[in-house]
């Protein structure tokens, strides 16, 4: 071995040993002749003391080494003079006096500092990504992603899960996300898909007998790219048989748990809150809500129906909603803040923001007050528990727009008022989700998520006659507002099937052709089944307390889906694209 120790591990309890230890140069100062130097590697760092006194030698040979360099030492531990102690690191009582120095490499000076009070450009972490990941807080999100993938093999593992891998290369189907697709040299013309998702598969290992499955899957999605986004990522996708959502409840609020405690130390209390997906919206304003905070919405169409203000009317008129969100204290906001908010409705697609300030005796104050009788402004205030100094914040439109825009600004004000505490982990289930939505373009229902969510018993017999009132068997779990897994019980009956497709205006005789080998396999005796995908890169990202995913995957890609590291995608020779029988053929611009 090069190292008897690593550079994290010495304490006072090692003093007078006899240590080696390899690895990089952080820093290097010399002071009056004797020279210190911080040598780390991933555990930690260790100062190292060259002192001509006690090495004339090995002090001659330190005196050219740069940043970065790659050092093997030899020598003794001691205890740090007094006033040189550093209580921030676990080595910061000890140092290493050298007896013996190996230079295990030179390095050139690196184009970005190792240092985490002094990140680079985006552009330049992903291009030397293998300089990035020496950083300290590189290295522990990588050893955090390591240990959530332990903790949740060994819990799955001990719940009678079995770890099957599926097929990389598959044949294409439609629907979901845009595939990425692989040239096959042996067939002609012929090509094989990346799997977006397991999601046929793992049913298919259901109708196998493989009960319970688990897969640490890659999944591989031609996508835009966003903060919690990559064209490659990784999802802990489980399937089981003979399962209700209970179940399904039970076993991913224990693997969270566990994997909290296990990774974090943390209690996560279970079972975790449960919210139907129009309870969510109304009082969130969002599918995914954040619930570490208040807050909420009201419904006050009833209301103001019975004001003089055009807007709210029309809006009501046309079977569209009126909510508010009472904002308590903020009626000392500026005008300026408040246009703000309003920003932020318009940014998600609603025309406007009306506001209006709580005064003395519950009146309102703003442009809008004129047109509310005082009566009708007391009630509102009494709906909303107002009292003077809120700020009242309405919007008015279609279900969908007006409490997804009054959802981003109750979460813009949470942010603004220091509601949202960083440590804190909020779970919850979003279930019932509409199966069916209409799309307006297509003037037809479309599914809302995937065609083989098995519809809620209660509901089927609105398949034929009301879709929109038709709800799935299907849920997700959310953590202080992202979505960090869904999935929903199966259809695995014929008839049921059939049903289901007929209303998006497929037949099953269609559907058969793009889907003939899972729906083929259902033939010889598929048991009820259900599961569930959590994006394990998201959860690891916010178990770090960090939103992009990028900075818990060791070599990401950057927003326009390419690696500034290794040049991908690149340009492939003419002989290669011959043998996969490619022609390409793209028009460039000027």
């Amino acid at each position: 071995m090069l190292r008897t120790h690593t550079c994290g591990e010495l304490t006072k309890k090692d003093v007078k040993k006899e240590v080696t230890l390899s690895g990089w140069v952080q820093s290097r100062r010399d002071h009056g002749g004797v020279i210190f130097i911080d040598l780390r590697d991933r555990y930690g760092l260790t100062q190292v003391v060259f002192d001509p006194s006690h090495n004339k030698d090995v002090h001659h040979k330190a005196e050219h080494i740069g940043r970065e360099w790659v050092l093997q030492v030899t020598g003794h531990v001691r205890d740090r003079r007094e006033g040189m102690v550093n209580p921030k690191l676990h080595t910061g009582e000890i140092e290493i006096i050298t007896d013996a120095l190996a230079i295990l490499n030179e390095a050139e000076t690196p184009p970005l500092e190792i240092e985490d009070r002094l990140p680079a450009s985006e552009e330049l972490r992903l291009k030397y990504r293998y300089l990035d990941l020496r950083r300290p807080i590189m290295q522990r999100h990588l050893k955090m992603r390591h240990e959530a993938m332990q903790a949740v093999r060994e819990y799955l593992s001990s719940n009678s899960f079995m770890e099957i891998e599926t097929p990389m290369l598959m044949r294409y189907t439609p629907g979901g996300a845009r595939n990425f697709l692989v040239p096959a040299r042996r067939h002609p013309g012929k090509f094989y898909a990346l799997p977006e998702s397991p999601q046929l598969f793992k049913q298919l290992l259901m109708v196998s007998g493989c009960d319970r499955y688990f897969q640490l899957a890659r999944c591989l999605r031609d996508e835009d790219l966003r903060a919690d986004r990559q064209p490659e990522f990784t999802q802990v996708d489980m399937e089981l048989s003979f399962v209700d959502e209970q179940d399904i409840y039970n076993i991913i609020e224990g693997l969270l748990a566990h994997l909290f405690k296990k990774v974090l130390n943390k209690n996560v209390k279970t079972p975790f809150a449960r919210l139907s997906y129009e309870d969510a919206m109304k009082r969130f304003g969002s599918d995914k809500p954040d619930l570490r905070f208040g807050l909420e919405l009201a419904d006050v169409g009833d209301v103001v129906a019975h004001s003089d203000f055009g807007v709210f009317k029309s809006v009501l008129d046309k079977k569209g909603v009126v909510y508010c969100l009472n904002a308590k204290g903020c009626g000392k906001f500026s005008r300026t803040e408040i246009e703000q908010l309003e920003a932020v409705a318009k940014e998600y697609h609603l025309p406007g923001l009306a506001w209006a300030k709580v005064g003395k005796n519950m009146t309102l104050e703003s442009s809008i007050a004129k047109y509310f009788k005082p009566e009708i402004q007391h009630k509102l205030c009494v709906t909303l528990g107002a009292q003077e100094g809120d700020l009242l914040l309405f919007a008015a439109n279609t279900f969908a727009k007006a409490l997804t825009a009054l959802g981003q600004v109750r979460l813009a004000l949470g942010q603004k008022l220091g509601l949202i505490k960083d440590d804190e982990f909020a779970f919850c289930w979003v279930t019932e989700f509409p199966l069916f939505e209409w799309s307006e373009d297509e003037e037809k229902w479309i599914a809302m998520h995937h065609l083989f969510t098995m519809p809620k018993e209660v509901d089927l017999q609105y398949l034929e006659t009301n879709p929109g009132k038709v709800h799935a068997r299907q849920y997700d779990v959310v953590l202080n507002g992202t979505e960090i897994g869904g999935g929903s019980i199966r259809i695995h009956r014929k008839d049921i099937q059939e049903r289901v497709l007929n209303v998006v205006g497929i037949t099953y005789e269609e559907a058969a052709r793009k889907f003939d080998f899972l729906l083929n396999a259902f033939r010889y005796g598929a048991p009820p089944h259900g599961g569930l995908a959590l994006g394990f890169d998201r959860l690891v990202a916010l178990m770090n307390g960090i939103q992009d995913i990028r900075e818990c995957i060791a070599f990401p890609k950057n927003k326009a889906a390419e690696n500034p590291m290794d040049g991908s995608p690149g340009d492939v020779a003419e002989k290669q694209l011959r043998e996969l029988h490619v022609k390409v053929d793209i028009l460039k611009k000027n």
